[in-house]
């Protein structure tokens, strides 16, 4: 597979031969994952190639055209009730002021397509020019996104695209992280974190959701890849919108079935955080979480020791930014990437302080200072 080869001709070029040794397995793993914020390992969701985030770009004089348009936003989440989606909100918000755009609405679907879709009806009706969308499911909410298409608005989407549309055509860009990657850094973050060695639990996104699909696929692939001797012995999948409250009773029934259970993933944060919790119910303050993004509760757990020890954070604040200005780009009728994407960062206690100040461009909250 095109991610082993890459990882593994990373840790070669290092002077790091791969061989079935412990010693020789646990340098590999630590050599990937001091690779993986170098290079973008997803395609888009239909394949495409990614594109840096450093391609995108708007000169002084298009972004004077772009002001002179007096253009309108709207910001169509599929659920805003994480750090990931409010980051995202303040990097468009940002990018949108510097460009003349108004932002006149911020809706949040809370994970359920008929209200995304109800949403999007609403949205159109203030006839903006721009919409920046995450799709909550990609063939529930086509028609609408089309409709908006058809009636001439410019289409920015996050991580997912609706089924049946075609960059350049129906849409602008779609702008992602590193999904496959941040599933391999908090793959190799586990793994290290349990000595190479013991059995694990998955807690994914039962959902027609490409990118949380893509981390699982990921994690799956890393883990079998570079630690023979762990063995996912359990795996549930979780729908939401409780998404704290369903991965707590996931992990929970994990904890009593697999009572050999070390380490459980979690496929974001916010389920995590409901592992977390199945942890201290079950007296197993000895439990090895990682998970993918980075947000306040997750970091307060892993700043005061706590039962996370890694995860890998998405960039939502320039995913934000990026998006902003591919949108403008659809206002000049410049040719954008299909595909952007961002490198995946790897997190743990260590570089806890430094890596949030990169994900959203302010220092540590005061809970998490508080935690350090």
């Amino acid at each position: 597979m095109r991610l082993h080869r890459l990882l593994a001709t990373t840790a070669l070029g290092l002077g790091l031969a791969f061989s079935a040794s412990g010693s020789a397995r646990a340098a590999d793993a630590a050599a990937a994952l001091k690779a993986v914020g170098d290079h973008v390992m997803s395609l888009g969701p239909n394949g495409e190639k990614p594109e840096p985030a450093s391609a995108v770009s708007l000169t002084d004089g298009e972004l004077a055209t772009i002001k002179g348009k007096h253009a309108k936003a709207a910001i169509v989440m599929h659920y805003a009730g994480n750090d990931w989606s409010q980051a995202q909100i303040q990097g468009l918000k940002a990018e949108f002021g510097k460009m003349g755009v108004d932002v006149i609405a911020v809706t949040d679907a809370g994970f359920k397509p008929d209200k995304q879709v109800s949403d999007i009806e609403t949205v159109l009706a203030q006839k903006p020019d721009i919409i920046v969308s995450i799709p909550s499911d990609p063939t529930a909410t086509a028609t609408e996104y089309k409709a908006a298409a058809a009636a001439g608005v410019k289409l920015v989407f996050m991580d997912n695209v609706p089924k049946g549309m075609t960059a350049g055509v129906d849409y602008v860009s779609v702008v992602s992280a590193d999904n496959y990657g941040n599933g391999v850094a908090s793959a190799l973050l586990l793994g290290q974190a349990m000595g190479g060695k013991g059995d694990v639990g998955l807690v994914y996104h039962a959902a027609d959701f490409f990118v949380t699909k893509q981390r699982y696929d990921a994690v799956k692939k890393t883990l079998a890849d570079y630690f023979p001797d762990i063995h996912v012995v359990a795996e549930q999948g979780i729908g939401g919108p409780d998404f704290a409250g369903d991965a707590e009773k996931a992990a929970g029934a994990m904890l009593v079935s697999h009572r050999s259970i070390k380490g459980i993933w979690a496929v974001w944060d916010v389920p995590a955080e409901g592992v977390v919790a199945a942890a201290s119910t079950n007296g197993r303050d000895d439990l090895i979480v990682t998970n993918c993004d980075l947000g306040e509760n997750v970091a307060i757990a892993m700043a005061s020791d706590g039962v996370i020890k890694g995860l890998s954070a998405q960039r939502p604040y320039d995913q934000g930014v990026t998006e902003a200005m591919l949108a403008g780009y659809g206002l000049l009728g410049k040719a954008a990437p299909a595909y952007v994407a961002l490198p995946a960062l790897p997190v743990t206690k260590a570089n806890l302080a430094e890596a949030w100040s990169q994900v959203y461009h302010q220092p540590v909250t005061a809970k998490i200072k508080k935690s350090m």
